[in-house]
């Protein structure tokens, strides 16, 4: 590249002698006045000064960029309780460090696990609802419901049929018991005032057994008369006040007097005797004298025969029982199976939600980092839209973040090395790449800037990082290997015609070569073409003068050959 130049500047050698050969006088006043030595030394310091003779050298070559930036976490939480209670206890003050599932707050617990308990209880009873649905009935259950039906077609066969001798001999029998209670309550008032016996005080307690046993029977009786059913067409029958309930309802309250009465008896002579003795012991003969009365009319109703009522009602109760066996053994319907699932799915639900609950109760760490935020306090009450409770940074994901020029953007890249220097501990250098680069742009102050995230290659062991701290970037935007390299001083500029020039030295002659230049560092500057190794070069730029003292430059000898 070299020899390209070379004639040029030869030719410009001879012009010149011709020119000093003439004024030849003027030249030796001006080297009798200027030294002849043209800066021959050679400068070992990485800025050469002006006049300085430097020499042209293979080398290797690193461009860099500096920007400045701070410490910035890449991963951060702010973090939130998703349920309502009291503040239990907070785990974590500012500046703990924390590791991924650690519990940070913890809410009390109590409501809602007796809320879990419910629940679990809940889906338990559906699910044996829908067990039951699915096994169909029970032989005990069927066996009841047919027997039921039995004794319904009974009592309306026996109704239509007219009383038997032996329901009327039944009747008879209870009127002739009416009448001896009646006589015995007659008899115990008489003798109330001996005072009672041990006999007596034993029979008024069997008296009371048997009146209890009658009463009991009497009102179930009568409360099977008082319920409703569903006829085989589907139409629901009450019986309502018929004549089969009156005879019960007569029967009931005769039962219910006798009791009276032979309680009332019995706490008598319990009590011995006594004025009030004597009036409950009236009492009782009235009670008496009602069961008398009562059977006496239920004996009547029987000479007397069922009314209409009586026979509806009977045939009602009976096709009642019908339709209930006949549900029985049809067994459960797909209707009735799908509502018993949807009822399981909705207590698996309000489950889920309720152990959900409990899990919100704690507020865990999402991954390990260190505190750098508390927000609440133990024995508060929060609720889900109390704002953040807990803030939390990564400091493993600390990257710096640079505000880079747009003009040098054109040289960063990704996996770019760059070197760190922190403001906290300036003499420490720590060895990064580039991750990532923002897509738009940023305005700072008329200045277009962009992103730029480094991670750290390696993590300091002298010193803890913190966010927010101020870093300095050096990237390494290209190198060369083995290329011809110069000062940067010794390389002057044409901003205008954008050419690049150098003062060459050599025959003991300074000429101005024009060369191409490639990549430069704070330093040196890559020659692509227009020199060669050893070229010398003077730095800055130069004129040519005399010294009178010490005769022409060696430049001004060779003019004349």
């Amino acid at each position: 590249m070299k020899s390209e130049t070379q004639s040029p500047r030869r030719g410009a050698r001879k012009r010149r002698r011709s020119l000093w050969l003439v004024p030849l006088i003027v030249v030796l006043a001006i080297a009798a006045y200027f030294g002849r030595g043209i800066m021959q030394q050679r400068a070992q310091a990485t800025e050469p000064e002006p006049g300085q003779v430097v020499t042209a050298e293979f080398g290797d070559l690193s461009a860099k960029t500096t920007a400045s930036g701070r410490l910035q976490p890449q991963r951060e939480a702010t973090l939130a309780l998703n349920a309502s209670g009291r503040v239990e206890e907070v785990m974590v003050q500012v500046g703990d460090e924390v590791k991924k599932g650690d519990i940070l707050v913890q809410l009390e617990t109590g409501a809602m696990q007796r809320a879990v308990r419910s629940a679990e209880q809940n889906l338990a009873i559906q699910q044996a609802n829908l067990s039951e649905l699915h096994q169909g009935p029970a032989e005990e259950d069927i066996a009841a419901a047919e027997a039921s039906v039995s004794s319904a077609q009974a009592q309306l066969d026996q109704l239509l049929v007219g009383p038997r001798d032996e329901e009327v001999a039944a009747s008879e029998a209870n009127l002739r018991a009416a009448q001896a209670s009646l006589w015995g309550a007659a008899e115990q008032r008489d003798q109330i005032a001996a005072g009672p016996s041990a006999s007596e005080i034993a029979n008024a307690e069997a008296q009371l057994v048997q009146a209890e046993m009658q009463q009991t029977a009497a009102e179930r009786a009568h409360s099977a008369t008082m319920r409703c059913f569903t006829d085989p067409t589907g139409k629901e029958v009450c019986p309502g006040l018929g004549a089969a309930e009156e005879q019960a309802r007569s029967n009931l309250q005769a039962a219910n007097l006798t009791l009276e009465s032979a309680q009332a008896v019995l706490d008598l002579l319990l009590a011995g005797a006594d004025p009030n003795q004597l009036g409950a012991a009236s009492a009782n003969v009235a009670a008496a004298n009602a069961q008398h009365d009562a059977a006496q009319a239920q004996l009547d109703l029987l000479y007397v025969g069922p009314t209409e009522a009586q026979g509806a009602s009977a045939r009602a109760q009976l096709a009642q029982a019908e339709a209930s066996l006949a549900t029985l053994l049809a067994g459960a319907s797909e209707e009735r199976r799908a509502i018993a699932e949807a009822q399981i799915e909705q207590a698996r639900i309000a489950l889920e939600d309720a152990l959900h609950e409990v899990d919100n109760a704690s507020l865990v760490a999402p991954f390990d980092g260190v505190v750098t935020a508390v927000y609440l306090t133990a024995g508060e009450y929060v609720s889900g839209q109390s704002g953040p409770a807990i803030e939390l940074l990564d400091r493993s994901s600390l990257q710096v973040v640079l505000d880079v020029d747009e003009v040098d953007m054109g040289a960063i890249v990704i996996g770019q090395p760059a070197v760190i220097t922190l403001e906290a501990w300036p003499g420490e250098e720590l060895a990064a790449s580039a991750a990532s680069i923002a897509p738009r742009a940023a305005d700072n102050g008329g200045t277009v800037t962009y992103e730029v995230h480094l991670t750290l290659d390696e993590r300091p062991t002298g010193f803890v990082l913190r966010a927010g701290m101020t870093a300095n970037a050096e990237l390494v935007t290209a190198e060369r290997a083995g290329v011809l390299l110069v000062p940067n001083r010794a390389i002057t500029a044409d901003r205008e015609t954008g050419t690049y020039t150098v003062n060459f030295y050599g025959d003991e002659t300074i000429t101005q070569v024009e060369v191409r230049i490639g990549l430069r560092d704070q330093t040196h500057t890559e020659i692509i073409s227009g020199l060669e190794a050893g070229d010398e070069l003077i730095i800055g730029e130069y004129k040519e003068v005399l010294n009178f003292m010490q005769g022409p430059p060696r430049a001004v000898h060779g003019l004349g050959q």
